[in-house]
């Protein structure tokens, strides 16, 4: 089985890291950081204009009709580049709720204006740390209850969502978020280049994605999971050179850092784990591309991997700096910051580690 990119898809992945090496910065990233808007609209514009928002979305809503290899390649120099739009939240899980379940007047309505940047979505699953159930309602059309945190919750215009209806079942939904009805407040978070927000639902109309239910959502969560899986690997092959780079050049005792035992061991466990996470996120792709009956599995696996990978390097990338590594002055920490935020955007690594078990000995 061949796991490598075909050459157009190469070709796709040097242009996207041309481009953003050129128009996101460290500077770009750091600039959202500060900002009350983190998403950087300029940058958001120039994506737009280039296509990467329809990418996946068929041509007959506006898209380029292309593959999930072609997003795999963008998702890995977007988290190479740690750009800050909503990218991940509006392609990886807004449009891809509603290319594949939404009714045909859902994809009508939505995709265009997701393709040609007219709309962001996102997606809300959570319910805060302290919720062990879905509280939020839907019946009769209207929608109670409270999402936390929502990934661009604060600039998205519509959003889909889990609820329960009036019998219990989990159903996906959608509502317009500038809906008077809904509340959104921005939220704290270890990476605020990529906002969160907190939406609270009071009564406001909302219609269910399709007939789509608890396995949707679980599907959509094991594609967006290999997507996230290339975006980790892409920040861990930033942060692992970074960290290279900086002791090759600073010298102590008349010699590179570099050439210490102790700073080589480091870089080889950086290397073995970022090797690995990559090799899980390709068998994820094969898998997604070609819909085999293994994605969820494979899926488990390149989340997991490439979540542990990008903690390890991103922690170990600032000890390589030594002391001024944990300083803001740097920029080992904005690599820290998404790690821990794309730890947490589709569930947490230790539920994660057991859809990995339980799929693992369902596949024995």
């Amino acid at each position: 089985m061949n796991f490598e990119f075909s050459e157009d898809q190469l070709f796709i992945r040097d242009q996207a890291r041309n481009f953003l090496s050129r128009e996101c910065t460290a500077e770009t990233v750091r600039a959202a950081l500060l900002s009350e808007n983190p998403c950087d609209q300029a940058l958001w514009q120039k994506i737009v204009e280039l296509g990467w928002t329809g990418i996946a979305i068929p041509e007959s809503h506006g898209g380029l009709g292309l593959g999930y290899l072609e997003l795999c390649v963008i998702a890995e120099e977007m988290g190479r580049s740690l750009a800050p739009v909503p990218f991940a939240s509006s392609v990886y899980l807004a449009t891809e709720a509603i290319k594949r379940y939404g009714s045909d007047e859902q994809r009508a309505h939505y995709l265009p204006g997701l393709a040609s940047g007219e709309l962001t979505g996102t997606l809300a699953i959570s319910e805060g740390i302290n919720s062990a159930q879905l509280n939020t309602e839907v019946k009769n059309h209207r929608a109670n209850g409270c999402k936390l945190p929502v990934p661009d919750g604060d600039i998205a215009d519509f959003v889909v969502f889990t609820a329960r209806d009036s019998g219990g079942a989990t159903g996906l939904y959608i509502t317009d978020l500038a809906d008077a009805s809904v509340n959104r407040e921005v939220v704290s978070s270890m990476d605020p280049s990529r906002s969160q927000a907190r939406l609270t639902f009071n009564d406001c109309a909302a219609q269910q994605l399709g007939d789509a239910g608890q396995e949707a959502l679980t599907a959509l969560l094991d594609q967006a999971a290999v997507l996230l899986a290339f975006e980790q690997i892409g920040g861990c092959q930033a942060a692992l050179d970074m960290g290279i780079a900086y002791t090759r050049d600073r010298y102590a005792f008349g010699r590179a850092i570099a050439s210490f035992q102790a700073i080589k061991h480091k870089f080889a466990d950086m290397y073995v784990a970022l090797e690995l996470a990559r090799a899980n996120a390709y068998y994820g792709a094969c898998a997604l591309a070609s819909d085999a009956p293994d994605l969820p599995l494979a899926a488990a696996t390149a989340r997991v991997s490439a979540t542990d990978a990008y903690y390890l390097i991103s922690k170990e990338n600032i000890q390589a700096h030594g002391g001024m590594g944990f300083t803001w002055e740097f920029n080992c920490h904005l690599y820290y910051r998404r790690a821990q935020l794309l730890s947490t955007l589709i569930g947490a690594l230790p539920a994660w580690k057991e859809k990995l078990t339980t799929r693992l000995l369902q596949a024995a």
